[in-house]
């Protein structure tokens, strides 16, 4: 049985893969993306097949990205590379300014065969300041984050119970963690879900 990653180099190479179902290739869930990194890789050192950063130029099907520690990226999408920006997405949706986490393969030439990226996605912990219906303001470490609920996309999972679209039973004080979508250079995030303990 042909692997993920030799369909995927086989895709980028022009082996006649042809187009690959998204989640043949990679998990498309936005956990995935704060997921360990790959068991070969010793701990403390970067993982060859990750990347992150903000884009700065698309070109073709290759985002160019420059990563927070100054390391520049090429990052290729591929028929069955999965997109994510607040849901999945198709790759037009990827513009200048986004920040991104990449998961794939290193190709030879240096280029990253994206299995998985996901756009803006961000990953915060803190306690609720304010709520309404449309917004959670969120005290991070003393930094405020407003938090927009997207109706017919946002939902909450408290303990373990199933996502919910009820955002009701939050309450000021409360400690949540919230995964969403960053809107680049401002303090706000989309959300995607909101997990409280209670």
């Amino acid at each position: 049985m042909t692997s993920r990653r030799q369909l995927l180099k086989s895709a980028v190479l022009g082996g006649g893969a042809g187009v690959v179902a998204a989640t043949t290739l990679g998990s498309l869930g936005p956990e995935a993306a704060f997921g360990d990194a790959a068991p070969q890789v010793e701990p403390g050192t970067p993982d060859p097949d990750f990347a992150e950063g903000r884009i700065r130029a698309i070109r073709g099907n290759t985002l160019l990205v420059l990563g927070s520690n100054w390391v520049f990226h090429r990052i290729r999408v591929v028929d069955g590379t999965s997109l994510w920006k607040l849901g999945p997405v198709a790759f037009d949706q990827a513009k200048p300014g986004d920040g991104l986490y990449a998961r794939g393969v290193r190709m030879p030439d240096g280029v990253l065969a994206a299995e998985s990226v996901w756009l803006n996605i961000v990953n915060v912990k803190g306690h609720v300041r304010n709520i309404t219906s449309e917004k959670i303001h969120l005290d991070h470490g003393g930094q405020e984050i407003l938090c927009h609920v997207v109706a017919g996309t946002s939902v909450a999972i408290y303990s373990d119970s199933p996502p919910s679209a009820d955002l009701s039973p939050l309450r000021v004080g409360q400690h949540v963690q919230i995964l969403g979508a960053w809107r680049p250079d401002t303090n706000e995030v989309d959300i995607a879900t909101v997990f409280s303990p209670h």
